[in-house]
């Protein structure tokens, strides 16, 4: 059997790679990163912790974009150089290693390629996500926990800072709801095409009968807010509840009245922070995630996309994205893609990449169907 053309298939990754370096600017990024050098190296940076975080968190990821795109650069070179070792010395060993590395630069070329196709008006922003249990008891609020700890571990892989502004915890096990950023360019983009219902089959760990059970969790995810963006809120519209943080069983992250939940009186919408140390800087982190959410309604509005922007769901049967069925098989399905893995395990443990770009590509291709 005759094996792959490399120069052709070497040359069209080489193209690729050029669009890709084309669309991201990477000229502009690396001024980007030298500016926040700067930055960091001020000596009253955490004089403003906030924004010491927010400079830190984006050149790190800065960095990591740039160092992903220069390190596969570097591998199809080794590739060209491996593969034209191989055919002088038609040494099967050295021929397979050509063959597996090729297929896995194309893979890791196909995913830095779906960077590409977020253009959309807040795609490059960083991401506010709020994980909601749904229908489904003990083992919803269960389930919200693991979807949660499913996205900070992705965060953790791309080294992407994650700031947790809220967690409500269940009284038996898990979660009630969740609200954390992800400091990221693109998180906003990236994560969107996660919003939805998603839905968990298993046996219940907390059925002493051993009952297989279904349990719902919604992901809502909403672009960070940014000094350009106006969006003007009425101290008047807002209701202010202070009350005492804390965690499951006895944890105390704060013994004083420190947490704050804002309350936008005209739109309900509601949020918490008990994360800082203080009420200040509680109500303060708050009040940046209220914008967030009082802009992407704005916006959703406006276009008539609000499923689109916002996420919102109702986590219960009939309107789920992805389903997670750990019996009486395996097997994760994202019911727009129809992506699928037959480990669960992975993916709680944050490899959702592949449903990322994958759903990436299905929202740019059902853009384009409406367009035309």
């Amino acid at each position: 059997m005759a094996g792959p053309d490399y120069d052709s298939e070497i040359k069209q990754l080489t193209s690729t790679m050029h669009t890709i370096e084309q669309v991201l600017d990477l000229p502009a990024m690396e001024r980007e990163i030298a500016d926040l050098g700067v930055q960091v190296a001020a000596p009253d940076l955490w004089d403003d912790q906030a924004n010491a975080t927010r400079v830190t968190g984006r050149l790190s990821a800065l960095q990591g974009q740039v160092e992903r795109f220069r390190s596969l650069q570097q591998r199809i070179d080794d590739l060209a150089v491996l593969a034209e070792l191989a055919a002088e010395e038609a040494d099967d060993d050295t021929l397979a290693e050509a063959e597996s590395e090729l297929a896995k630069v194309k893979k890791a070329v196909e995913g830095l390629e779906v960077r590409t196709l977020l253009s959309g008006e807040y795609d490059e922003r960083e991401a506010i996500v709020t994980i909601r249990s749904g229908a489904g008891g003990v083992d919803a609020a269960d389930f919200a926990e693991t979807l949660m700890r499913m996205y900070t571990r992705w965060a953790e892989r791309n080294k992407y800072p994650v700031e947790v502004y809220d967690i409500s915890y269940a009284e038996e096990a898990g979660i009630k709801s969740a609200e954390f950023a992800i400091h990221a360019p693109y998180a906003y983009g990236t994560l969107s095409v996660d919003a939805g219902t998603h839905r968990l089959v298993r046996i219940s760990p907390f059925d002493n009968q051993g009952r297989r059970q279904t349990s719902f969790a919604a992901v809502e995810v909403v672009p960070q807010l940014e000094q350009t963006d106006e969006i003007e809120v009425d101290e008047n519209d807002i209701r202010t509840d202070v009350f005492r943080s804390g965690g499951p069983g006895g944890q105390s992250v704060n013994t004083t009245d420190s947490a704050v939940r804002l309350t936008h009186i005209p739109t309900g919408i509601v949020v918490s922070c008990q994360n800082e140390k203080s009420q200040l800087q509680n109500k303060a982190a708050a009040m940046i995630v209220l914008k967030a959410k009082l802009l992407a309604k704005k916006k959703a509005e406006e276009a008539a996309l609000k499923k689109d922007l916002k996420g919102d769901v109702a986590a219960s049967w009939g309107d789920q994205m992805r389903n997670y069925v750990l019996n009486p098989y395996q097997i994760v399905k994202d019911l727009r893609t129809g992506y699928e893995t037959g480990n669960p395990q992975a993916v709680f443990d944050g490899d959702i990449d592949g449903f990322l770009e994958a759903g990436i590509r299905w929202r740019r291709g059902a853009e384009k169907s409406a367009d035309a």
